[in-house]
């Protein structure tokens, strides 16, 4: 990595390399020039850094799973050609977090004239008030110094979206204060010109009214901007990004021909493909008030994945990453809740909790018309099946002959949202026999303390329902019996 005080600095964006570095020392134009350094585009930048990050077998990618060998490839190689990108893909597909990822891409500092309204390179000047001040200060233009976190710009686009707010307006306060009205001067620039030698990303590009995709034409091809017939232009130097859904591409909105020929790459995004890369990003992104299993969380991915799957479910409309990390961090706050409640020291996930997940996930998902009225039979009964292939996926080869004879020879087990770990394991019958079994239990998850131990015992109760082996109901009280 290059020194703090060189002019640039290129290395990308990771875990690896934080941020908080002081930029370099040169303060003028002149001193800019002494130190030897070299202005690049945005495109050169993102290249040559993509390129140092690859060679050094550095991940340009921090927290993106499963795209590796799908959608990161075809990434890299537009961003190699120098091409704007719109990413296609359902809800919760990561679009606007690989949008984000790309700032790292960018020089970690870069000079820009001080004070000048759209950051321009000191070596460049383009707005008018730019121009002269470079030109009567000369060596001695004042320059600063701005973070890559600084340069990237983004946008939701609705409907109520403006030329204005994309691309500029003539500003009456600044006619108010005497400019003629022919003046570039006057013109407010909006958010495309702001993200002058930066990245403009556009979320939900679809959205935006056709009049208003017209707009960017002239910036997607001849990099300028006209604003009301102003004889201006602007040569600006902006990457831009867009993330679309396919059902708003193809039906509710469209992207409109001449600006989709204008993206030199159209990238389909994806869902997990495998099981490990679900729970990874269920593990990364959950904000977890409690202790999860790992087994829960399997549980929630292998859940996610079969609703994706189910004839039931509109698949249309998908089924966000966000669903599956709203299970787990619903599921951590319940075992939170009984903690507080019954005074457990650590709270712990457990199996019941799960029962909290169907209620407050329904409303993410998009049913089919014709299953109206059966929304809870299907999502309980694919929660079952999520909890069945958990339990054969890591509790082969436990006997659990000994807990199933337990059960049918002594009173039942009681646990719910209102039962603490020590009482569920301590309700177990013929303890010295069961003893082996949640011992097993507790070697096969590492389980080291009352409440991972009941998580797994309440797994293997679970299961062994499941596979009819022992009976349960649930009582009144919420609570549920195994015998």
């Amino acid at each position: 990595m290059a020194d703090h005080d060189t002019p640039t600095t290129n290395t990308p964006l990771t875990e690896s390399h934080p941020t908080e570095s002081r930029p370099p020392s040169a303060r003028t134009l002149g001193e800019l020039r002494a130190s030897g350094h070299v202005q690049r585009d945005v495109r050169d930048e993102i290249r040559n850094n993509l390129l140092n990050a690859l060679r050094a077998g550095v991940d340009p990618w921090p927290g993106i799973v499963g795209f590796e060998a799908t959608v990161i490839p075809q990434l890299e190689r537009a961003l190699l050609a120098g091409h704007d990108v719109v990413m296609l893909g359902e809800r919760g597909q990561g679009k606007t977090r690989i949008l984000r990822t790309m700032v790292g891409l960018l020089d970690e500092w870069t000079p820009v004239i001080a004070g000048s309204e759209l950051g321009e390179h000191p070596y460049e000047p383009i707005t008018p008030a730019s121009i002269r001040k470079a030109a009567d200060l000369l060596d001695g233009l004042p320059i600063e110094w701005r973070h890559r976190s600084e340069r990237y710009s983004e946008k939701l686009a609705t409907p109520d979206t403006s030329v204005a707010d994309l691309v500029g307006d003539i500003d009456p306060m600044k006619v108010a204060e005497g400019r003629s009205l022919g003046d570039p001067e006057t013109i407010h620039f909006g958010l495309i010109p702001r993200a002058h030698r930066g990245i403009i990303a556009i979320n939900e590009l679809p959205d935006l009214a056709e009049r208003i995709q017209v707009s960017m034409l002239n910036v997607m091809e001849e990099r300028d901007i006209q604003v009301r017939g102003y004889s201006l232009r602007l040569p600006l130097d902006v990457l831009v990004l867009a993330s679309a859904n396919p059902e708003d591409y193809t039906n509710r909105g469209r992207i409109i021909t001449p600006l989709k020929d204008r993206f030199g790459a159209e990238i389909r995004t994806h869902y997990p493909l495998d099981l490990d890369d679900e729970v990874e990003v269920i593990e990364q992104e959950a904000d977890l008030t409690a202790t999860v299993p790992t087994f829960i969380i399997e549980i929630l991915a292998r859940f996610t994945r079969y609703v994706r799957d189910h004839p039931s479910v509109d698949q249309r409309s998908g089924v966000s990453a966000r669903f599956s990390i709203a299970g787990a961090e619903t599921v951590a706050a319940a075992a939170l809740h009984r903690a507080a409640l019954l005074g457990e020291d650590v709270p712990v996930a457990r199996v019941v909790d799960l029962e909290s997940v169907i209620e407050v996930l329904r409303g993410k998902i998009e049913f089919e018309s014709g299953e109206q009225g059966r929304e809870l039979e299907i999502l309980e009964h694919l929660l079952r099946k999520s909890v069945a292939d958990t339990v054969r996926a890591h509790l082969g080869g436990i006997d659990m002959a000994p807990l199933v004879t337990a059960l049918e020879s002594g009173d039942p087990v009681v646990t719910g949202d209102r039962v603490t770990a020590v009482e569920l394991l301590g309700a177990l019958p013929d303890p010295a026999r069961t003893r082996p079994v949640v011992d097993a239990l507790a070697e096969r998850f590492e389980a080291t303390i009352d409440g991972e131990r009941a998580s797994a015992l309440e797994l293997a109760l679970e299961g062994l329902y499941l596979a009819r082996r022992i009976s349960k109901e649930a009582d009144d009280a919420g609570q549920t019996v195994y015998g």
